[in-house]
């Protein structure tokens, strides 16, 4: 099958500025409910790229996404949730996004189409043979992220990609590829809507998927969490209190506070 660039393609609905608002947030949500459909499809390729991962990241590896625009952003955005979530290094997990940090909030001319950026700019993490690279890219033709896996695979670094064309030139380089085929934006080529949730959703699985099989949740909790506000702290109180049968939540609040993390504090308490 030849490349198909559905994410650039017309969208199904025209005259958008004749819509009322009831129309238009309508129509977005019908196009929006075919998102975890396409991402149920891609499940055996997300699950491949999840294996890959999780065995080196159980042998030191870290885990980096690579974007640029939108995909950058929302790679940036997964891994700076990780060690929150999960109470890992920050540099287990790491985002680098086409024209760095101030790429974030504003769009930096060119940035994507620089052949040796994406590389240089995952050199300064000094990525080695040990860790995986996860490029992201809607249209799956992005010049910085392809680049940047192509030398990867040069210097035996396993590579994932993640788009939502058929057959993009992204997937021809990856290790293991992942396309998550949404369609037509409802706005033509604004791929920070379908082709953005789609891929909001496969990180979500990417990095939870490899948490929890690396040990960071337990039950269903996130017992490595870091209590970095006073939600964080009652919902750790609360874990406390249930799986170590505390009646009294200061008792539960002390031990917390004194160890740092549910699970430092249920490791002491047992003993």
């Amino acid at each position: 099958m030849a490349f198909i660039n559905s994410t650039e393609a017309a969208s199904n609905y025209q005259q958008l500025e004749k819509m009322s608002i009831e129309q238009i947030l309508y129509n977005i949500n019908q196009e929006d409910k075919l998102v975890p459909i396409a991402v149920e499809k891609a499940l055996p390729a997300i699950q491949k790229a999840i294996k890959a991962i999780v065995q080196k990241m159980k042998l030191g590896g870290r885990l980096f996404y690579i974007g640029a625009g939108t995909s950058g952003r929302l790679g940036v955005l997964d891994a700076s949730e990780c060690p929150p979530t999960f109470g890992v290094q920050k540099n287990m997990v790491i985002g680098v996004i086409a024209g760095g940090s101030k790429a974030l909030q504003q769009a930096v001319e060119n940035a994507e189409d620089n052949l040796q950026q994406g590389w240089n700019d995952l050199q300064q993490h000094s990525i080695s043979n040990k860790d995986v690279v996860v490029g992201i890219a809607a249209s799956g033709t992005t010049t910085y992220v392809i680049e940047a896996l192509k030398i990867c695979n040069h210097n035996n670094i396993t590579t994932v990609s993640i788009c939502c064309n058929t057959q993009a030139p992204i997937s021809a380089v990856a290790n293991y590829p992942i396309e998550v085929i949404v369609g037509p934006e409802f706005v033509t080529g604004s791929t920070r809507m379908k082709s953005g949730t789609a891929q909001k959703m496969v990180l979500n699985m990417i990095s939870t998927a490899c948490m929890i099989q690396l040990g960071r949740i337990e039950g269903s909790s996130m017992v490595h969490m870091q209590l970095t506000n006073k939600k964080l702290v009652d919902r750790g109180v609360k874990m406390l209190m249930q799986k170590l049968f505390i009646t009294d939540a200061d008792v539960a609040k002390s031990l917390l506070l004194k160890y740092g993390n549910v699970k430092k504090a249920m490791m002491a308490y047992q003993q």
